[in-house]
Parts: C-alpha cells; structure tokens; sequence
C-alpha cells in the first residue's frame, strides 16, 4: 500500500519551493499567465496529457489510469488578490499591490505535488484523473463569469465525462493539523447587490425643493439590517451586509442619485429567497415613500458548496488512515465565504475539505485576505497527501 503521507513529506522541498515561487510572481484572475506556464511545463515533465486555455487561462492535466474506471476531478484554484503584501516574508510579492492573500500559490504548488504523486501510482487507478488548475477563483474580473463558470464553458466536465470532485482550502481560521471533512453544505452561497436611486437634485440650503436620495439612501440602509435579524429564522443562517456606498460630490449639493452596494449570503435556497424578496420590498416600498425612483439589481455570485454524503464518507475514511494524527473533524463546519466550485459541485457530485494552517506560535494567523496573510507551510503536506490518496481511494 503507498504511504500518502511519506510521498508527500519526501516531495515537501518541492511542493514548498513551488508555493514560494508563485508567492513571490502572484497574478490576478485570468492573468496568471506565468502561473499556468509553469504548472503545464511540470505536468508536460511528467507525461500527462495537458490541456492549456482552459477557460482563458486554465490548465487541465489528464492522467488515465492503468484500469478502467470513473473519472475524478481535482480543482486547484491559481490566482491571487489586489492586495498590497505586508508580511516582510522572504518571498514576499514582487507584483505591486497583487498578493498571495488567501492560499491559493499553496494550493496550485499541491496540485503539482499531487500529480507526481499519483502518476507514479498510475498502474493502480482504476479510472482516470483530471488536474483543474483554474483561474479567477476570487471573482468575475472583468469577465462575465469566474474562473469554474469559464472552464465548464470550455467543457472541463466532459470528454471524457468527470464523475466526482474533489477540492481543498488551506483554512488559517483553525490550526496546522485540524482538517475538516463533513457532508452538506460547508460554503455559502453568495450574490452581489446593487441599488441606485434617482431622486431630485438641488442646492443643500434648500432641501424642501429636492427630492433627496441621500436620506432614502440611509433608510433603506438601515431597514436592511432587519432583513436577517427580523425575517430569517435564529435557527437559520445569512448575512446581508451593505459594504460601498457613493453618494455626492460637494457639502452643499443635494446629489441627483445615491449609489450602494454590498452582499447576500445564506446556505438554503428558500433563505435565499426570503432575503432577495425583502431586501426588493425595502428597496421599492421605501424609496417610493420617499418620491425616489429604485433600481435594484441582484447578480448571483455562487451558489453554495455543498458535499454529497457518500463521497465526503470516503474521503472521511481516507483522512483516518492517511493523515493518522490529524485533528479530524466530521461536523458540519460552515463558513460565509463563498467558493466557485460550488457551480462545478452543482452540476458532478464532490466532496471540498478544509486544511488547518494557522500557527499561533509563528504568528502566522492572520485571516485570508488580510495584507499579513500567511500559514504555516506543513499544512502543504498534508493537503497534499489527502487529496492523493482520497483520489486514489476512489479509484479502486
């Protein structure tokens, strides 16, 4: 039987040179061109079958096993954040305000672990294997759609036909040797909203001649904190939260229209739904109480990560015997953050994990997406073992 874990302590150099590397060269959503270059040379080194532009800048990797059998998918997101990196690292980020804020350089340079991993256990698949290398988890970027939407377009689930996914986050909410496998849903789903009122503009001396979208603005604002904390149930979960606001230009000008913004997120579609007909009642009701004119727009960003109970009980059993003196845990962990696998999860049933990487004692625990983000890089050995030997495991 391989040693999962023993592959991956041996290949650590590797797989931590690599995470270094895309650390020091980050790049945004659909540019990770240098990125994808590298991960199609590694593979190509290997012998697999690599596929490049997959959804603009995706790389796909195909290893066909020695036997026949289902075809499992493994998702590694590529890109970075337009974040200016505070962390005084030694690979500290050489791309000017783009960084490495959330894991993601650990994550491709696991993927490439991985691979070596399970190409020289090849003769024992009995199926086959693709590596997704995607870009743009973060967001649209100027796209229509982000990086998962982009590569399914570009049919990354079919020829031959993807059966199961499986997917992983280096976590820094919990520490090095916690790892999280659980059923159900574990991501939220996630929409963007955005309102614009139209009112009457004029001078701020005097307001009874204007129609003020400033103070409907705030009103609305302020009812729609009522939409979780009086409408969804305790015993549920959502946030609304408005996060932009642009309203006016001079102190004294009553502007002609008030502009905000911010975001939905819940796990249960019928919570969705509650809170998108709230948030379209406040929005019209009160802007027309207040003579302005409402337009609402709500852009669905993902839906929620959800995991099919019989694959996450594989991929449960495999944590047991590959990472034997991890922290397992099996409860239903759930986070608000949103994650695009969620479209791929919607259309082949998967399991996504989480891998503890925080290190109090290294100060390395700051959240993601903070200037300061960093983790403890053992945590690449063990994401890397488990998602190759859970891949392996269901292709027995």
């Amino acid at each position: 039987m391989t040693d999962f874990l023993k592959k991956a302590q041996e290949l650590f150099p590797y797989t931590q040179a690599m995470r270094r590397d895309f650390h020091v060269h980050p790049e945004l959503g659909f540019k990770e061109i240098r990125t994808g270059g590298i991960v199609a040379k590694e593979l190509e080194a290997l012998g697999i079958e690599v596929t490049k532009g997959v959804g603009k800048t995706g790389v796909v990797g195909f290893l066909e096993g020695a036997k026949p059998g289902p075809t499992v998918l493994l998702r590694f997101d590529m890109d970075a954040l337009p974040i200016t990196e505070d962390t005084n690292a030694e690979y500290t980020s050489e791309n000017a305000g783009v960084m490495h804020a959330c894991g993601h350089d650990g994550h491709t340079a696991m993927g490439l672990t991985v691979a070596k991993i399970l190409n020289e256990y090849k003769n024992e698949l009995a199926g086959n294997v693709k590596f997704c290398f995607q870009p743009s988890e973060e967001g649209f970027n100027g796209e229509e759609c982000g990086g998962a939407e982009m590569m399914m377009r570009d049919g990354v689930l079919d020829s031959p036909k993807v059966d199961m996914t499986l997917s992983m986050h280096l976590w820094n909410e919990m520490p090095l040797g916690w790892v999280n496998v659980a059923s159900g849903p574990v991501m939220a789903g996630a929409e963007e909203f955005h309102i614009k009122l139209t009112g009457k503009g004029g001078h701020g001396a005097a307001p009874h001649t204007t129609i003020d979208p400033v103070t409907a603005a705030m009103q609305i604002i302020n009812a729609l904190q009522t939409v979780v904390s009086r409408n969804v149930s305790p015993l549920d979960t959502a946030v609304v939260s408005v996060t932009s606001v642009d309203i006016g230009t001079a102190f004294n000008v009553i502007p002609q229209e008030a502009k905000f913004g911010g975001t939905i997120r819940t796990f249960d579609l019928n919570v969705r739904k509650l809170v998108i007909e709230r948030i379209e009642k406040i929005t019209h009701g009160i802007a027309e109480a207040m003579g302005c004119k409402a337009e609402l727009k709500i852009v669905r960003v993902t839906p929620a990560v959800a995991n099919n109970a019989s694959i996450t009980e594989k991929v449960q059993a495999t944590a047991r015997h590959t990472l034997p003196n991890a922290n397992l845990d099996t409860s239903g962990y759930l986070t608000m953050g949103a994650e695009d696998m969620a479209f791929m999860q919607e259309k082949v049933d998967g399991c996504y994990f989480f891998i503890g990487s925080n290190n109090k004692d290294k100060n390395l625990d700051y959240s993601h997406h903070h200037p300061k983000f960093d983790f403890d890089e053992q945590a690449l050995v063990n994401g890397a073992a488990l998602m190759a030997s859970a891949a392996a495991d269901l292709l027995k």
